[in-house]
């Protein structure tokens, strides 16, 4: 299948593109070239290739999920600028 000017001109109405006339060659050239691309790739023999969301293999690398000790809430507050009731006070951002 060949690009033809008509077509270029077509699609760039369809998008609403402006193609200045000293680019439309170019414009044809790339796009038959890009198709001719998409042919060679549905001439390749897939039939034994399963399905893939990747190309390489990936895996989970999160640790898994194991329970522990949590950090002593007085250690916690130590360092904090201000506390109340066993908990970070902080500045109020939100009227009601």
């Amino acid at each position: 299948m060949k690009v033809t000017r008509e077509d270029v001109e077509n699609v760039a109405l369809l998008s609403r593109l402006s193609i200045k006339d000293e680019d439309m060659d170019k414009n044809i050239s790339e796009l038959n070239d890009f198709l001719e691309y998409v042919d060679r790739l549905q001439q390749v023999d897939t039939e034994n290739v399963a399905p893939t969301a990747h190309v390489l293999p990936v895996q989970n690398v999160f640790r898994k999920d194991v329970v522990k000790p949590s950090l002593d809430r007085e250690l916690a507050l130590s360092n904090a600028p201000q506390q109340e009731d066993g908990y970070f006070r902080v500045p109020k951002i939100l009227e009601e």
